[in-house]
């Protein structure tokens, strides 16, 4: 079956790769503006099946020339998140499946004319979300009794690459990390549910330390609505501690929350010499240059998820780790092969059946954890398992 991925940036390269190196893949057409560039992209990966195809995302007949022309099965959606849905509903009008690593959004209300076509969208599939959600799911299903789950999940320089004093480096853009840093965010502690305004992410009381083994110590704060998974995970009012978390270096934190109570990730602009810029847009551009890799650095990916409760009346945590490093041979940094490997994957499982019924599918529910554990292996990524009496001593 041909695949049409559309977005060859970071990870939509990592995609292409991936998928030229399945058998269930006759050809991928790789499309973006600029096909010169595609094939710039594409050349130090080797890859053989694959045709770079001009196509403008904005343009909306574009879309289904671009489905139709390739003879598509399944699109890999790997564009902005705002274009996702009409990529989506260009795929389904084309007859193919569609896979995205963005949040569902939009794409959710096109579920029943997919489920009626006999066609699977599944969204969510990259590290955060995608990963993280098969590991939860995972976790979860090994307690009779949910108590509590916390998913953490982060992206940085690998200790060497670390330099002072923000100890963090560049793998996608820099904008997209500083608008996260504007999140509010949702957590449950001891049964009471909490809203964290974005000014107070950083703040001590949020941020707490924890060890990851084959990392070191690492520090995590809230990142976005961790309560929206209660009912993704069927979680009942016996689970009284929910929490999403980001990681970084120690140290990260306190930095960052003084540069928010200076203003300095304020959207609104501010008159610099007859000039109207947002704090946030111009430490954006002044530190995104000075933060990127040199080709010898390495990036990590690194993820986490503790869920605790009661397994045969007994109380159980069931913790699972997963680290990816840079692939320097590549030059794919961590954040390109989790996120794009695991659309991959995801399409791959599509093309063999291995999601399900059709209609609108989620890693958290429908992608079989260990056989997607396996694929993730096979591809050099970490991951590790552990279930141990007892509950956790500390809840953040």
């Amino acid at each position: 079956m041909n695949v049409l991925v559309v977005g060859i940036g970071l990870q939509g390269r990592a995609v292409v790769h991936d998928l030229d190196r399945s058998g269930k893949v006759d050809r991928i057409f790789a499309a973006d503006l600029d096909p010169a560039a595609v094939e710039r992209a594409l050349a130090p990966l080797g890859c053989t099946r694959a045709s770079a195809m001009r196509l403008d995302v904005a343009n909306h007949d574009a879309l289904g020339r671009a489905v139709s022309e390739s003879g598509a099965g399944l699109v890999v959606c790997m564009v902005p998140p705002t274009f996702q849905k009409a990529m989506a509903r260009a795929a389904i009008e084309g007859g193919a499946h569609f896979v995205s690593s963005s949040y569902t959004g939009e794409v959710a209300s096109l579920e029943p004319i997919a489920r009626d076509r006999g066609l699977v969208l599944l969204t969510e599939m990259g590290l955060d979300p995608g990963i993280d959600l098969v590991m939860a799911r995972a976790a979860v299903d090994s307690l009779d009794e949910v108590q509590g789950l916390h998913m953490y999940g982060g992206g940085f320089p690998e200790p060497e690459a670390a330099d002072p004093p923000l100890r963090y480096r560049i793998t996608w853009t820099f904008e997209g990390v500083l608008r996260a840093y504007r999140r509010p965010a949702r957590v449950r502690r001891e049964g009471q549910d909490v809203g964290i305004e974005a000014d107070h992410i950083f703040d001590e009381d949020n941020v707490f330390s924890m060890r990851v083994p084959d990392v070191g110590m690492l520090e995590a704060y809230p990142n976005g609505d961790a309560l929206h998974y209660a009912p993704v995970f069927g979680l009942g009012p016996a689970a009284r501690d929910l929490g999403r978390f980001t990681l970084r270096w120690p140290g990260h934190c306190a930095l960052w929350r003084s540069l928010v109570a200076m203003g300095l990730l304020d959207e609104d602009p501010i008159d610099l010499g007859g000039a109207d810029v947002a704090p946030r847009t111009f430490l954006a551009r002044l530190l995104e240059p000075r933060l990127r890799y040199r080709d010898d650095q390495r990036d990590l990916a690194v993820l986490r998820v503790e869920a605790w409760g009661l397994k045969e009346g007994r109380p159980r945590t069931v913790t699972l780790d997963f680290i990816d490093q840079r692939d320097l041979k590549t030059g794919l940094f961590a954040m390109n092969r989790t996120v794009g490997y695991s659309a991959a994957i995801g399409a791959q499982l599509v093309l063999s059946g291995g999601i399900g019924e059709p209609g609108l599918r989620s890693p958290a529910r429908d992608v079989p954890p260990e056989p997607f554990f396996e694929e993730l292996r096979s591809r050099g990524m970490r991951l590790r398992r552990r279930e141990e009496d007892g509950l956790p001593g500390r809840m953040p």
